[in-house]
């Protein structure tokens, strides 16, 4: 009997969980910042490890606030943590263990985890055991806790081995094939929102989203019409910029990301558009997808 399930990927913004699912998987699938709060909703990204199907569950990270857009995000963490097999809870090996201890409280239905010490090739060996010695009070906690970095390429099936021990025995959810359940309307938006963080300084990023209005697949282009929001008018104006040199940017490098992943040329148009407070409009939330009154 193969072994399938679901494991969520929890832990504090920027903690590296899109990045380390992009690694695992072997593809660019989640949208990936360098910016706390990046991931607003939940993602399927599925792997199959031999002849087992681990379907990851790509998270907001965890943080309190009292804006209705984070409230949303912070309860999509919340469900993913009771909904699961296991846990992978990622810990940045310079955080204090406040964050774990954090952890630890939420996860009302005690799911068991495993603990993964990230962004290790920041420092020294010593100061990776030193951390470790520090989370062994906790040993009765979690199944196991392995450090990991990406640059320094930690084998994707170090983990992965680890996962599927843990894992029910129950046939695949999904077609092996496929690598997301996310429809690529949704990974395309995410790759123009990331392209708007990787362009776009301050807190626009976060008032701003994207709506797809239009995807149409021809022969040889894909043609791709999207709206990114604003809350402001003065946001719009820094979205577009001087002769339309930042809008630009940002289409140039989601163009980039959604060729990579489609192997196909991509002609895409995007407009701007001004809702004014929509990330503290339950309503304006809806319509982009964040139900506040579903949860």
């Amino acid at each position: 009997m193969t072994k399938c399930g679901y494991v969520s990927v929890i832990g504090r913004p920027n903690a590296g969980k899109s990045s380390l699912l992009n690694y695992l998987v072997g593809e660019k699938l989640a949208m990936v910042s360098h910016k706390a709060n990046a991931t607003r909703r939940r993602s399927n990204i599925i792997v199959m490890h031999e002849d087992d199907q681990i379907i990851f569950v790509d998270t907001p990270g965890i943080h309190e606030t009292e804006k209705l857009l984070n409230q949303f995000m912070l309860d999509e963490a919340l469900k993913a943590m009771g909904d699961c097999d296991l846990i992978l809870f990622l810990a940045p090996v310079t955080d204090s263990l406040k964050y774990y201890e954090d952890f630890l409280e939420k996860n009302k239905k005690g799911v068991q985890h495993i603990l993964l010490l990230t962004k290790i090739d920041f420092v020294s060996n010593d100061e990776v055991i030193k951390k470790l010695q520090e989370y062994e009070k906790f040993s009765d906690k979690y199944e196991a806790i392995i450090p990991i970095s990406i640059k320094k390429a930690t084998k994707p099936s170090t983990v992965l081995d680890e996962v599927v021990k843990y894992l029910p025995e129950h046939p695949y959810l999904f077609d092996p094939e496929i690598m997301t359940t996310e429809h690529l309307r949704d990974i395309y938006k995410e790759f123009i929102r990331e392209a708007i963080f990787e362009n776009i300084s301050e807190e626009i990023p976060y008032e701003a989203d994207v709506k797809i209005d239009k995807i149409e697949e021809k022969p040889n282009v894909d043609v791709i019409k999207a709206t990114i929001i604003v809350q402001k008018d003065s946001q719009k104006g820094m979205i577009i910029g001087k002769g339309a040199t930042a809008i630009k940017r940002i289409g140039k490098a989601a163009r980039a990301k959604i060729e990579e992943l489609s192997g196909q040329k991509c002609y895409l148009e995007l407009f701007v558009s001004v809702k004014k407070n929509w990330t503290k409009n339950k309503e304006a939330l809806k319509n982009l997808g964040y139900d506040i009154d579903a949860k």
